[in-house]
């Protein structure tokens, strides 16, 4: 597997508008994007530092995933995404590996990015995820 650099940092949140004034007031960041994610109940806000990003991630919905974070765990960091030239190589590595996948194949995300992720009992509790911009090299 070829990872290039860690593409972003997501953080669950209750609320994107009331975490913004932290990272744009206190630490001085720009959000330059805000979305919402339809089908995984997610809106997300992103922030450039360096060439990592960092994406909060509200619940849009009860029932999703980001709302059962929150509730058994609380606000703060939910996973670590890294930038991979092939989503699906990654995978097929992977589970060649013996890693538990979440995903079996990549699917869209915020951003237009190809993503998809590994559960954490394979990676010492940390949601891994593998995104990737485009077509596949």
């Amino acid at each position: 597997m070829n990872i290039s650099h860690i593409e972003h940092l997501g953080i669950a949140v209750k609320s994107i508008e009331a975490s913004l004034p932290y990272y744009e007031q206190i630490l001085g960041l720009k959000c330059y994007s805000i979305e919402e994610v339809a089908d995984q109940k997610v809106k997300t806000a992103f922030f450039k530092v360096g060439q990592t990003k960092i994406e909060l991630l509200e619940a849009t919905s009860e029932d999703s995933t980001i709302a059962k974070f929150i509730e058994k765990r609380g606000e703060g960091i939910h996973h670590i995404a890294f930038a991979v030239p092939n989503v699906q190589t990654a995978l097929d590595e992977m589970a060649a590996k013996g890693v538990s996948l979440i995903d079996k194949a990549p699917r869209g995300g915020a951003e237009g990015l190809n993503i998809a992720f590994i559960h954490p009992k394979s990676s010492g509790g940390v949601l891994t995820e593998f995104c990737m911009h485009g077509k596949p090299e």
